[in-house]
């Protein structure tokens, strides 16, 4: 049997899950992506070069695979052509190689203007966006009033389905926010002319992710996000608008679920979160500061500073539940490398109850108090080792610690942005089933 696997960020996202799609994207057939938007930006480096994938799926990198947008994915249509023609401007031969869903639902320029707006409305209390329309495309799909890529196929239908939502949103951001009315006529001939280009990539994605497993084809499926910033599992409201869990891989490509064999979660060796919400082992002050600069933790995409922590076991634990995590991938250790000791959340306390789970209530989130375990450091460099047997006995340790507290076997390190620098862990399950070989044979 084929193996088909779900990649899914097991903290806040901005894991390396990129990296990670990067180097698995071997082993398999087809890279399908299945929820988000252009707010997720994964970040590739390949033989030097540097890439920042928002929508289209990491296996684009490899010019034997084929990467697919599925239907649970919000498509930016003018987003998506500049980001085409950057990677063909890279060298990268997308041609036929890349299927968008025609089920997948468009953000159009109201949808940004609607969220700029009801950010700004919020006040204090704003969530963090980043301003791309993910969310109120979402809201539209769910409204039964969204346009999808579909559309585009037939110009007079979307003429007709595009002039009737925006006279509505234009009525909305009058009475709401004192908008600017958008000008249909406009809109509309812009986005028939994006159509041109974007129609030929257009496909039943489900049918053909479907037909190539019934060929003995692999697919791996690739989440934005994180599973704490899933819709329904996340720190509600300070989520993002789809499921960025596991089990969104099915609905955002119409694959049942009894056709996905393992889930793999992508986790930092320490934790990091965009915008606002609760972070329960968020390290206030330098010593955050010195973790930000040591990462690069800046969004890949908008460029905001990262909000930078320890480990959270009881959050990782939550993941694994919420997932049925086969294995943990473990990225960035090298950037604990100058330290003599590293904190690890182990347990949380509230009200004088100590606990293990992950709470779904944001006050208690807010209030709780971490309990911490000093995990020696190693103080050796780490950066670019590729061999586990290499890496300093310490760092074994504390990897040991987490997979066991965590309660799940770690498959993989990186030590680097580079494909080449990573770590496979030879007695993980999870490298033996890696280790047939895509394409049925």
């Amino acid at each position: 049997m084929s193996g088909n696997v779900v990649v899914v960020g097991a903290q806040w996202g901005d894991e390396g899950k990129g990296k990670v799609v990067d180097v698995l994207a071997e082993h398999f057939d087809i890279v399908a992506r299945y929820q988000g938007g252009a707010n997720a930006g994964h970040t590739v480096l390949v033989d030097g070069k540097k890439f920042i994938l928002q929508l289209v799926p990491t296996g684009i990198l490899h010019p034997d695979k084929t990467a697919a947008i599925g239907n649970g994915v919000v498509v930016d249509p003018e987003s998506l052509l500049r980001e085409i023609q950057t990677l063909e401007g890279k060298g990268v031969s997308v041609g036929r190689r890349l299927l968008v869903s025609d089920r997948a639902h468009l953000i159009l320029p109201y949808h940004r203007a609607h969220e700029v707006a009801a950010e700004e409305a919020r006040g204090v209390g704003k969530i963090g966006t980043t301003a791309k329309g993910i969310g109120p495309s979402y809201e539209d799909k769910a409204g039964r009033r969204g346009l999808r890529a579909g559309d585009l196929r037939n110009p007079e239908h979307f003429r007709e389905k595009c002039s009737q939502v925006i006279a509505e949103k234009n009525r909305i951001a009058s009475a709401l926010f004192g908008g600017t009315a958008l000008d249909a006529h406009d809109l509309v001939s812009r986005y028939l002319n994006v159509a041109q280009c974007l129609v030929p990539y257009l496909a039943d994605v489900s049918a053909h992710l479907n037909a190539e497993m019934d060929r003995g084809k692999r697919v791996l499926f690739e989440g934005a996000q994180g599973t704490l910033l899933d819709l329904d599992h996340g720190t509600y409201p300070f989520v993002t608008s789809s499921s960025a869990s596991a089990g969104g891989a099915c609905t955002g490509t119409g694959v049942g679920p009894t056709r996905i064999q393992s889930v793999v979660g992508v986790s930092k060796a320490y934790a990091t979160r965009v915008g606002s919400g609760p972070f329960p082992t968020e390290a206030l002050g330098p010593e955050g500061e010195k973790i930000r600069e040591r990462g690069g933790e800046y969004g890949a995409v908008t460029g905001r500073p990262r909000r930078c922590g320890w480990f959270d076991v009881p959050a990782a634990r939550y993941s694994v539940r919420v997932n049925h995590l086969s294995a943990l991938i473990i990225t960035k250790l090298d950037i604990l490398d100058p330290l003599a000791e590293i904190p690890v959340g182990v347990e949380y306390e509230y009200k004088g109850e100590r606990f293990t789970d992950f709470p779904p209530e944001i006050e208690c989130l807010d209030q709780l108090r971490v309990h911490y375990r000093q995990v020696p450091g190693w103080q050796q460099s780490t950066f670019g080792i590729n061999d586990f047997a290499k890496l300093p006995a310490k760092a074994k340790d504390y990897l040991r610690f987490l997979s066991d507290r965590v309660g799940v076997e770690i498959a993989m390190v990186s030590t680097g942005p580079q494909r080449d620098q990573s770590v496979w862990i030879a007695e993980s399950r999870f490298a033996h089933f890696l280790a047939a070989p895509a394409g049925g044979k």
